[in-house]
């Protein structure tokens, strides 16, 4: 469970995280594990973010989370949530990923965090008060430093953990959630992904491959 070097230097680390350490290493089989904790920090450092999408907590059944936001391993069938997203993003750009799996937006500089890191089987939400948001935050004006960001913050807990952070220079598409209970409310045909696409390009940065 060490903190990835890009990402070390964060107040969180000194201040924070000893004692989040401490309370996981009393806890039986918490999720994603120790080996995925940091994954989306590791998976994209801080001057490659180019988007933020945020999260609230790992899924909370054993097998489903992998440490990225919304994200499960490829072999998991899709959460209702994320069945959503694909399905908007096939509306907006005509195809979707194969799985789950978002490591390769990861990879391409989408920020997939979530504000709390660690949960227990079967009990979502709670470790969400452990002090875990500072890192989101602190993560996110990190990489603000590096370049101008687009936030896709779906839903009232996204929008409230992140409020204040978006400057003019950065893009900022809020719409309700992409669960089933709120997907009809403004997140479908909102399309996200060829937004921040054209928002990209106009400052001549390279697109989003959304169907990876």
């Amino acid at each position: 469970m060490i903190p990835p070097a890009a990402w070390a230097h964060l107040p969180f680390f000194r201040e924070d995280w000893p004692a989040i350490r401490d309370r996981l290493a009393a806890a039986p089989d918490w999720l994603p594990g120790p080996d995925r904790l940091f994954a989306a920090l590791a998976a994209t450092p801080p001057e490659r973010v180019r988007v933020v999408i945020l999260g609230q907590d790992p899924y909370p059944t054993p097998g489903h989370a992998n440490g990225l936001a919304f994200s499960v391993a490829p072999d998991i069938a899709l959460p209702r949530s994320l069945k959503n997203i694909f399905a908007e993003l096939r509306e907006d750009l005509g195809s979707a990923p194969q799985t789950g799996d978002l490591t390769p937006w990861a990879e391409q500089g989408v920020l997939l965090l979530n504000t709390s890191l660690s949960v227990l089987p079967g009990q979502a939400g709670v470790h969400a008060k452990w002090g875990w948001d500072r890192l989101a935050r602190q993560a996110v004006a990190e990489a603000q430093r590096h370049a101008p960001l687009a936030f896709l913050l779906w839903g009232n807990h996204a929008q409230k953990a992140l409020a204040g952070l978006p400057r003019p220079q950065d893009l900022l598409i809020e719409t309700a959630h992409p669960s089933p209970l709120s997907a009809r409310r403004g997140f479908f045909g909102s399309r996200p992904f060829s937004r921040i696409n054209d928002w990209l390009t106009a400052q001549n940065r390279a697109a989003i491959n959304w169907t990876r």
